[in-house]
């Protein structure tokens, strides 16, 4: 009898000291998933994530840090600012239409007169057959966005998601109020996704697309079809009147 009520007590201990452990395991296992959740939202997953899926044209997104002073869509409406975009492969003639996208011939026109440009380069370049474009403008030369300089929203867009080749348009990341200085030029005609909005198309090629398009031929680095060029592009200046 004593034997059997010590054989009892220590399987009434053992499963209470399971239990607890089953407890104490589904508390830590809810407290991880709680973490991820908080760190997937509050990091704002980046639109090269984003790209990863879609392949489109994108600025790897940063959290802004504070507001600046971004130009009037006014000082841009109604006009036509026609320049050149120098870059270290050659000359790329340019007309950004302020009709049909003052905010962003707004902004570009700023930047070009604060020579925002000058040394920046060409990060990325994609090969694949239905998207070919070139991006530039990228603060830091690795694809992120600059913190003090998002606005929106997305101008001239096309609905079919069919970008001719020779427009320019704004880069930007997930949000349609996350453009910044990043631009990129379509060497043939492309098909973009539109599922987050689109992109601007703020103005075309005038002269010159077969610098891009020679730049597109040196292919991307390692072979891949997205990402740097494998001839590096700098720019020497973007000058709009």
């Amino acid at each position: 009898m004593e034997a059997k009520r010590t054989i009892r007590e220590h399987q009434v201990s053992r499963r209470k000291r399971d239990s607890l452990i089953a407890g104490l395991a589904a508390v830590v296992v809810l407290a991880v998933a709680i973490s991820l959740q908080i760190f997937w939202f509050s990091s704002d997953p980046s639109a090269a994530e984003v790209d990863a899926l879609d392949d489109a044209p994108g600025v790897q997104e940063t959290p802004p840090a504070s507001p600046a002073a971004i130009p009037d869509p006014s000082t841009a409406d109604g006009q036509v600012f026609t320049g050149t975009l120098a870059t270290s492969e050659g000359e790329v003639g340019v007309a950004l239409d302020g009709n049909l996208a003052p905010q962003a011939v707004a902004v570009f026109k700023s930047l070009a007169d604060e020579g925002f440009f000058q040394g920046k380069t060409c990060h990325r370049l994609t090969t694949a057959e239905t998207m070919g474009v070139l991006q530039c403008g990228s603060l830091n030369g690795d694809g992120a966005g600059d913190p003090n300089y998002q606005w929106g929203p997305v101008e001239n867009t096309p609905e079919d998601g069919v970008y001719p080749a020779g427009s320019i348009a704004v880069a930007r990341g997930e949000s349609i109020d996350s453009n910044g200085t990043q631009f990129f030029i379509v060497y043939k005609d492309s098909q973009i996704t539109q599922e987050t909005g689109g992109y601007t198309i703020m103005g075309k090629v005038t002269s010159g697309l077969d610098v891009v398009q020679g730049i597109a031929d040196g292919g991307v680095e390692g072979g891949a079809q997205d990402g740097p060029p494998a001839v590096p592009v700098t720019i020497d200046s973007l000058t709009l009147q």
